[in-house]
């Protein structure tokens, strides 16, 4: 006898002759584990979340195979309401919110030049701001944004409004 086929001989008799209460109480802590991770380390309804779902219908149905009705039916009973149970407590007890992110980005992608324009300063379009486009404002290329109509390429502009990268513009009315 090989040493690998010996060792499986070792675990399939383990599980043979485990007691299928001890198997069942195996594989509903293994979907709370499951659940746990999926709650606190990977949120959303992805892999783990899954694989505790099969877990617990597993489990039940062992139940139903090794039990009689009656205890089949209340320990499926047993299973929903601690579902829903772990649901609500979950919810009232904000441990979510306790956990999750708070921080605000208050960082920009701005680019100085972006970031040294002011309001009421002048430039021409580069491109034409079919609402977003480029201008040259007080020598510096800048993106910029049309406060309404189209802007065609050339035409002076005026700085009407900026918003952390945002350079709103429209036509220079003084040209």
């Amino acid at each position: 006898m090989t040493p690998s086929s010996f060792e499986e001989e070792i675990f399939s008799n383990t599980l043979e002759n485990m007691e299928p209460l001890l198997l069942i109480l195996i594989i509903a802590a293994i979907a709370l584990l499951l659940f746990a991770i999926e709650i606190f380390l990977t949120p959303g309804f992805g892999v783990a979340g899954i694989a505790a779902t099969v877990c617990v219908v597993i489990a039940d149905a062992m139940v139903y195979f090794y039990f009689d009705s009656f205890t089949a039916t209340v320990t499926l009973l047993a299973s929903i309401a601690l579902v829903f149970l772990l649901v609500w407590w979950l919810a009232r007890a904000r441990t979510l919110e306790r956990i999750a992110l708070k921080a605000n980005i208050d960082s920009t992608n701005a680019t100085p030049d972006q970031l040294s324009v002011r309001p009421g300063q002048k430039g021409r379009a580069l491109t034409r701001l079919a609402l977003i486009g480029n201008a040259v404002i007080e020598g510096r290329t800048v993106e910029v944004k049309s406060t309404g109509d189209f802007i065609d390429e050339g035409t002076p502009i005026v700085v009407t409004a900026v918003q952390d990268a945002l350079i709103l513009v429209q036509k220079d009315g003084a040209s």
